[in-house]
């Protein structure tokens, strides 16, 4: 009797353990790579009836629930490379892009993604996207990249930039054709006929900048390393450092409703709030978030994703946080 039981004790252990490792079908794999709370977002993007989150391994999450809870895009051809950033064209059409120079196309307010373009052979991230309205789209990032389509990110043409290969985090701009480009070593560039002419404005910072926010045609805020945020009034003829009281990186933002002003988020939780005219209001953290990238507002409540997902702490709690010291 013993001999029998230790058999199929060993059977059991046997057959666990074969389990375990054995190769999972792709729809486990999918939901395991896929849990809100344990993929990286990189970015956010609310289409009001529908919340957009990508991130590391080419995750594309999706809430229809105003982020309370979280499904698996369908994306044809996955690559699991990470993906950078998110924009919508309008609320059907939406475009992603990251490493290995990918693009992904949505015409269905994200459920499902086609891809554009993909560069194995250079394994070069692109880390930004940006559209002006209508079916123009660019798209930017390491040693100068930058890309144009025309057709809605079907074809996509490179745009060359006298900057020495720089990389370039992000844009902004506006539908009188004033745009800015931001990146490494305190790089911006402005244009003033929505990117026919490029003109590299004096240095004013050293460091990196990871965020370029556009308030009015004259008012503009750049955020990047050490906490540095710097405000101009006058289209980047000139900027003023705003001191946020530390030196943690800032890494994304969110325009807030009414054109109120910003909320900027980095690590440790950093939140700094500015107002329209990008004055400082306030800063603050929203504990235990740890590194924060990128961020959206849900109605009144502001959604932040970052190396710990779009959900937090226990019980699935999600990192919709209303603090009326930072958002009102």
């Amino acid at each position: 009797m013993r001999s029998m039981i230790g058999y199929a004790v060993c059977l059991m252990v046997a057959l666990t353990i074969g389990y375990t490792f054995s190769p999972k079908k792709p729809p486990q794999e999918e939901l395991l790579a896929t849990r809100p709370d344990r993929v990286q977002i990189n970015g956010l993007l609310n289409l009001g009836s529908r919340v957009v989150a990508v991130g590391e391994r080419g995750s594309i999450l999706l809430s229809d629930d105003q982020g309370v809870s979280w499904q698996p895009a369908r994306i044809e051809m996955q690559r699991n490379a990470t993906l950078t950033a998110v924009v919508a064209l309008d609320d059907k059409r939406l475009l992603a892009v990251g490493h290995d120079g990918w693009i992904l196309r949505s015409l269905d307010a994200g459920s499902s993604w086609q891809e554009m373009r993909h560069d194995s052979d250079l394994g070069e991230p692109l880390l930004g996207i940006w559209t002006g309205g209508g079916d123009t789209v660019m798209a930017f990032g390491s040693f100068g990249k930058f890309y144009q389509s025309l057709d809605a990110g079907q074809t996509w043409t490179a745009q060359p930039l006298d900057i020495d290969n720089a990389h370039l985090n992000s844009m902004a701009g506006g539908n009188d054709g004033r745009r800015m480009l931001v990146g490494e070593q305190g790089l911006v560039l402005r244009t003033v006929d929505a990117g026919q002419h490029w003109q590299t404005l004096p240095a004013f910072y050293s460091g990196s900048l990871f965020g370029i926010v556009r308030l009015s045609a004259d008012n503009w805020v750049t955020y990047g390393m050490r906490g540095h945020v710097f405000v101009s009034h006058d289209f980047g003829d000139s900027w003023t450092q705003i001191n946020v009281g530390n030196q943690l990186p800032l890494y994304g933002h969110v325009l807030l409703p009414d054109h109120s002003g910003l909320v900027i988020v980095g690590a440790g939780s950093s939140v700094v709030r500015l107002d329209a005219q990008g004055a400082l209001v306030g800063t603050g953290r929203l504990a235990g978030l740890g590194t924060l990238t990128s961020a959206t507002m849900v109605g009144s409540r502001l959604l932040v994703g970052g190396e710990r997902g779009v959900l937090q702490g226990s019980g699935g709690s999600v990192a919709a946080v209303l603090t009326t010291q930072v958002t009102q």
